[in-house]
């Protein structure tokens, strides 16, 4: 049975040579390249001048600076490898970061005994992200959804004035162009400017998907209009 080559990236020379003498105990991984330093790592991987990896383990955190998630883009591009970001503490934007660049999976380096299990994974393709990667993801995923959404509250909240907001909310609450030129006392043409001057704003085809957009981020306000 051929042995699931692997790589180890990482700049803690002890902890390097531990995982290595580690790996290298199971019958069915081998280790074929290690190193220590980054910039090393990167011109090697460029060259692509080692035996070639099935599984890279990665150090998040080299020379004090998230390197191993530059080197992971650079290997995920070149090597075709899968790649398990190694960490010391569950920093969950530099692990998203990772998965962003290319990495598969991570492991805590105090639960350096799953790894092999987890090496083993990846080369078989069977579990692409651990549950605890996975929740990980999920909270960052989430927050990142939130401060998506403030922002394009804010953006639209800039672009959009009072006035056009209370004349979205009549388009939301059925109004024809004709019955809001009536209920705002102004003339059917200036309705049809602002309306054609919020989907210019917007970039939005329609003046209900306008309607839909702005209500969505919580901005119509059911009174506005109303009386």
């Amino acid at each position: 049975m051929s042995s699931i080559k692997v790589w180890i990236i990482e700049d803690d020379l002890d902890w390097l040579r531990g995982l290595t003498a580690f790996l290298n105990k199971e019958q069915d991984i081998e280790v074929v390249w290690t190193e220590s330093d980054p910039q090393q790592a990167r011109q090697m991987i460029q060259s692509q001048t080692m035996d070639a990896a099935d599984v890279i383990l990665m150090d998040i955190m080299m020379e004090g600076r998230p390197e191993g998630i530059e080197l992971a883009d650079e290997a995920s591009r070149r090597t075709g490898a899968r790649i398990i970001m190694l960490t010391s503490m569950e920093e969950k934007e530099l692990i998203f970061r990772s998965f962003q660049a290319g990495a598969i999976d991570y492991q805590i380096k105090s639960d350096f005994e799953t790894l092999p299990a987890a090496v083993r994974a990846a080369y078989a393709k069977q579990s692409t992200i651990s549950a605890a990667a996975a929740e990980q993801m999920r909270g960052e995923f989430r927050r990142l959804k939130l401060v998506e959404r403030e922002f394009e509250v804010k953006k639209v909240e800039d672009l959009i004035t009072p006035s056009e907001l209370q004349l979205l909310n009549l388009i939301d609450q059925g109004y024809s162009q004709t019955q809001i030129a009536d209920k705002l006392v102004v003339s059917l043409r200036t309705v049809k400017n602002h309306v054609n001057h919020i989907l210019k704003k917007l970039h939005l085809p329609g003046s209900k998907e306008a309607a839909k957009k702005v209500k969505d981020l919580g901005l119509l306000n059911k009174e506005d209009g109303t009386k």
